[in-house]
């Protein structure tokens, strides 16, 4: 993937912002209120429970897109994807594998397996193929597989994260990479789209950020101890999905568990709880960026917030680079 490719795709953007897809919180109308914002808005497939729902999501998303681009032309309209899960314990691999193909989305993000087989299907109409990875092994085993480019998932994501610290993740990862980087790990403000900028990335990857908007599938309680948490809140284990992921802690009390002493996740007798207690169901995840997060707003407000921060830190660095060389 050029380069020229990456700044086609920034030019239809308001800001380098991808919306991550989120189990059980992206939906379609995330989605394009994401794109209509100016933002890559962007869904797990699994998210739509069978492949039927999958297929109208997709049809959905596209005829709203084409509906906005007609009534608005000159509107920056961003692009929109979805998270494929590569590994073949995906059930469904196949029949959302040609889904994709079917519905031809811009950008297709690959997890937990192999790249290839989406990466030949996206080529051929004009897509574009990420793959998250959370260490340099990973990161080199799909640039071989032919990604065009990188989820860096560091330290602090919000989910299943890595445990990598962000600066030091992107400049290994640049020492033997030029194409498309984008970094996720505890942002959630636009200060931390400049910061990762000039780090080397190209865009930026927030999740936690979008969990109480007015478009999301959160519950209202889930998205009410978003805003009332800090990172103090945040708990990185493996008890409840096998892999080590970074949960809401007020999710793990209000379950009955004890977020101290937590067991592994075969050894957690749920019978004993008043609940079935499930993984991102009633175990909410949320990233590190929990902190500045204070209220429910549309997907537009938020972006709008973004953009002014992002500008004011620009104009901030544009400030102090004046007063140096005056010095």
């Amino acid at each position: 993937m050029s380069n020229a490719t990456v700044q086609k795709m920034k030019e239809s953007m308001r800001l380098p912002v991808i919306m991550a897809p989120m189990f059980l919180i992206s939906n379609p109308k995330m989605v394009t209120a994401a794109c209509s914002s100016g933002i890559i808005g962007t869904f797990p497939a699994l998210n739509a429970r069978t492949g039927e729902v999958l297929e109208e999501w997709m049809a959905q998303i596209n005829a709203e897109l084409e509906k906005i681009k007609r009534e608005n032309p000159n509107k920056q309209l961003a692009p929109w994807g979805i998270n494929f899960i590569t590994h073949r314990s995906n059930k469904r691999y196949t029949e959302d594998l040609k889904l994709i193909e079917k519905y031809k989305p811009p950008i297709v993000i690959t997890s937990l397996g192999d790249p290839s087989p989406v990466v030949k299907i996206a080529h051929e109409y004009g897509g574009i193929v990420f793959s998250d990875v959370i260490d340099i092994k990973f990161a080199k085993k799909a640039i071989e597989k032919g990604t065009d480019g990188l989820v860096l998932v560091a330290s602090g994501a919000g989910g299943h994260a890595g445990v990598l610290n962000p600066i030091s993740f992107v400049h290994e990862v640049r020492s033997f990479f030029s194409g498309p980087i984008i970094l996720a790990g505890g942002m959630s403000k636009g200060e931390d789209i400049l910061a990762a900028e000039i780090l080397g990335t190209d865009f930026v990857y927030m999740g936690t950020r979008f969990i109480p908007s007015m478009e999301s599938s959160a519950t209202k309680e889930y998205k009410q101890t978003i805003i009332d948490s800090s990172i103090e809140d945040i708990i990185y284990t493996d008890a409840f999905s096998g892999i080590n992921a970074n949960y809401l802690i007020p999710s793990i009390v209000k379950a009955g568990l004890d977020p101290t002493n937590l067991e592994k996740k075969q050894e957690i007798d749920f019978n004993k709880l008043n609940t079935e207690v499930k993984a991102w169901k009633d175990i909410w995840g949320a990233g590190q960026g929990i902190g500045p997060i204070t209220h429910v707003q549309s997907i537009e407000k938020i972006v709008a917030e973004l953009e002014e921060a992002y500008q004011r830190a620009q104009l901030k660095i544009v400030k102090q680079q004046h007063a140096f060389s005056n010095n």
